[in-house]
């Protein structure tokens, strides 16, 4: 989960898993693969930086094929 704050001031938790997509324009827009959408006051940049983080604390950027990395033979 990452926090992230509505525009009202409330801070509030998203599974990273469900984001589709993340847009600033000019408020940051945060669009779930059920298609609900979230306006919070984080940037873009902010969003996406919590995202990765939230990745690596679930280990799910640890396979290498993951990071885009080629395998050494």
């Amino acid at each position: 989960m990452i926090t992230v704050t509505k525009l009202n001031g409330k801070p509030f938790s998203l599974n990273a898993l469900y984001i589709e997509s993340v847009e600033e324009f000019p408020d940051t827009t945060i669009t779930l693969t059920t298609g609900r959408k979230y306006v919070v006051l984080e940037t873009e940049k902010e969003v996406s930086k919590r995202m990765i983080a939230f990745y690596h604390s679930v280990q799910l950027l640890s396979n290498p094929h993951l990071r885009g990395e080629e395998d050494e033979e």
